[in-house]
């Protein structure tokens, strides 16, 4: 009888702790639960930053008109001055934005567009292009630089440029480059470009570190096991956002172990040598 009660026992608390351990894995638990009806979520735009990389396109109805706006570099050179490769279709120029959130653009001189949204930074450029361009122009402006980095317990961790033109056959294949239209990526579609979580990572204990235009960083813990998560000012991330995937207790120990193992396999094996010298020195 009363090896039957322990078994028991030993059977009930096996499975309270796989239903606890289960629990620390799905991600966006509850969201049955979660009325998006209520919610409002504004739409994300991601915000022009200091050390910003921009391609600028001017497009009118007459090429000509357009052609002072829209800077090309028509080759890449060496170390040495020789020409590497030129291209049929000509690169735009990459207009760095400064610490002051600055760009110099050709004919308008210095604009200020930090801080601002790309939508806002095009219909700048549009106002100040009007006494030298008849009609509206169509203004396009894109980040070159825009990447994130994922590392901590995933399966490839590393940093991810975010691009949304398009590519060639070759550089499909370049590792961290990745395509998407709408220059926007979410915390768990970041997950997904690390190759997910591995088994030890804890899944409500992400970190999310970020710089504002200031240069002032912040870390910020987000919980995916929460449904909340995808309303949260935090889901979508910016350029050059870090995310960190904290190790379980498990991975901690393990690494504890290893490192304790190699170490008293490095003492023994010092000794070893002593205790031998000293034998060959007595003899």
């Amino acid at each position: 009888m009363r090896r039957l009660k322990f078994t028991l026992f030993a059977l009930v608390s096996l499975l309270l702790c796989s239903c606890s351990a289960y629990k620390k894995v799905p991600y966006l638990q509850g969201s049955e639960y979660l009325d998006m009806a209520n919610v409002k979520t504004p739409l994300y735009d991601a915000h022009i930053m200091p050390k910003d990389l921009l391609t600028i396109t001017v497009n009118t109805s007459d090429p000509d008109a357009a052609i002072p706006f829209n800077l090309t570099v028509a080759s890449a050179l060496g170390d040495q001055g020789k020409r590497l490769s030129v291209t049929s279709q000509p690169v735009l120029q990459e207009y760095l934005v400064d610490n002051n959130g600055n760009i110099d653009f050709p004919v308008l001189g210095t604009l200020h567009i930090g801080g601002l949204t790309k939508s806002q930074a095009e219909n700048i450029i549009k106002e100040k292009l009007k006494i030298y361009i008849k009609e509206t122009p169509i203004v396009n402006v894109r980040m070159a630089n825009y990447k994130i980095s994922v590392m901590g317990e995933v399966t490839k961790p590393g940093t991810f440029t975010i691009t949304n033109e398009k590519v060639n056959i070759m550089e499909v294949a370049r590792p961290g480059t990745f395509t998407i239209s709408n220059e926007k990526v979410n915390v768990l579609e970041a997950l997904a470009m690390a190759g997910d979580m591995t088994v030890y990572g804890q899944r409500d204990k992400v970190k999310l570190i970020r710089e504002d235009a200031q240069g002032n960083r912040q870390v910020i813990p987000l919980n995916l096991n929460d449904a909340d998560i995808i309303v949260s000012p935090y889901y979508y991330l910016q350029q050059n956002d870090v995310v960190y995937v904290t190790p379980n207790k498990t991975k901690a120990k393990n690494a504890g172990i290893s490192n304790s193992t190699t170490i008293w396999f490095s003492v023994v094996g010092t000794l070893v040598s002593l205790v031998s010298l000293i034998v060959t020195i007595a003899k």
